[in-house]
């Protein structure tokens, strides 16, 4: 089970990296760009979801595209999901007490590659 101290850790590893506070909820940059943050349900998507609303932590993440945030629900719909306000966003939602670690440093490693500089992903190479 992963905690939000694992997700600062893991995010503040990559280069040029900084957390802020908005709104009460923590978010994590690369070069200005928000590329993972906290996202709690909001009352609208509770209600759409219904008995399917999950209950917990739960970790916004930037992906490649599309078809990477359909990969990342399809693959394992016990940790990942979206809402109808991610329609057409390459953003995923994560339960961050069901992520496995390994799984949860490669999301953010995947989440800062999506929003990094080129410049910085030559330097870096992550």
């Amino acid at each position: 089970m992963a905690r939000w101290q694992d997700v600062s850790r893991f995010a503040l590893a990559l280069a040029q990296t900084e957390e802020r506070l908005s709104r009460g909820h923590r978010q994590w940059r690369v070069a200005e760009k928000l590329f993972v943050w906290e996202r709690p349900l909001r009352p609208k998507e509770i209600e759409a979801l219904g008995e399917r609303a999950p209950e917990g932590p739960i970790l916004g993440a930037r992906v490649q595209d599309l078809h990477a945030k359909e990969a990342l629900i399809e693959d394992d719909p016990h940790v990942f999901f979206t809402t109808s306000h991610f329609d057409g966003h390459p953003s995923v939602l994560a339960l961050l007490d069901r992520i496995e670690a390994d799984e949860l440093r490669d999301l953010i490693t995947e989440a800062w590659r999506a929003r990094a500089p080129k410049r910085l992903l030559k330097e870096h190479d992550v």
